[in-house]
């Protein structure tokens, strides 16, 4: 029986769990240790931690939270949630023990959807990005290619305009845009290549080439793709969360959801994902959650 049980050690989980630990909580944090980033060589835009490694940051996190005698972390997947008719959580991990806790947390993630294109994936966290904002500083003022269709490709074009002027949208196929959006490549001087894509060239995880079915080699540095993403865990569909246009949690204030006691922060709630939002938002659940959890041992 825990205070709390957090699924999910990314930055929201960890932080979470750090300023619940302050507040003398009983906190089990589970996760299988397979972060967003993992692919990533470094993260950026955290304060005192821009260029560190999402390994070493994880390994400084848990480190710090050794401290604090009242967490635990269990390197187990947590299989399905629900809430019983006593208001606590109940939790089922891999190895089928059941767990319960006054409060639930998941912060739990996404998942990109990595485009399926031959020779991605050595590349994949080095020179082929999903977001500008965390990889994009690196390889300003380069040759870039954009991986994407519709709205979704048109958006992130003009988004990277503030990295590069040498800017090309790679549809791999039809672009699905109207006339009105061709023309606002044309005039920021961003190319279209409606062709398919046949493979990426690189060597040592850096991107050379997009090689098109008609035999065309584009040059490029770097390649940022917009094709979705999906939630990591079905904990929140099982336990009837209510999601966004974009497919994330809808939130309330601190984190909260529909269901009283449960707390969704991170990227599987918000439209910034961002390592140092996550972690903002970790805490600010972890305040909500320690203040209901005082309101109820006072009453």
């Amino acid at each position: 029986m825990y205070d709390v049980i957090i699924v999910g050690t990314g930055p929201a989980g960890l932080s979470a769990a750090l300023m619940l630990g302050r507040c003398r909580r009983t906190v089990l944090v589970c996760d299988t240790g397979r972060p967003r980033n993992a692919a990533s060589e470094a993260l950026h835009g955290y304060l005192t931690r821009d260029g560190i490694t999402p390994r070493e940051f994880i390994q400084i996190a848990r480190g710090e939270l050794r401290n604090y005698e009242t967490v635990e972390i269990c390197d187990s997947e947590v299989v399905d949630a629900g809430c019983g008719k006593d208001s606590l959580f109940h939790v089922t991990l891999t190895s089928g023990e059941r767990l319960k806790s006054r409060k639930l947390l998941l912060a739990t993630g996404v998942v990109d959807h990595v485009p399926p294109v031959p020779g991605i994936a050595e590349l994949y966290g080095k020179s082929v990005h999903h977001c500008p904002y965390c990889d994009g500083w690196e390889v300003r003022d380069q040759p870039l290619a954009v991986y994407g269709r519709g709205d979704r490709g048109l958006g992130l074009s003009l988004e990277l305009i503030t990295w590069s002027r040498d800017l090309v949208l790679c549809s791999d196929g039809p672009c699905e845009l109207d006339d009105e959006a061709r023309g606002r490549l044309e005039r920021n001087a961003i190319t279209l290549r409606e062709e398919r894509i046949t493979r990426l060239e690189g060597q040592d995880g850096i991107l050379q080439h997009v090689v098109f079915e008609n035999g065309v080699r584009l040059a490029r540095r770097a390649l940022f793709f917009t094709t979705g993403q999906s939630q990591r865990s079905d904990l929140l569909t099982r336990l009837a969360c209510e999601f966004n246009d974009k497919g994330t949690v809808r939130t309330g204030k601190y984190e909260t959801t529909h269901l009283p006691g449960l707390f969704v922060a991170g990227d599987a709630s918000r439209a910034v994902q961002w390592v140092i939002v996550a972690a903002a938002e970790g805490a600010e659940a972890a305040f909500a959650i320690n203040t209901d959890l005082v309101k109820a041992d006072l009453a």
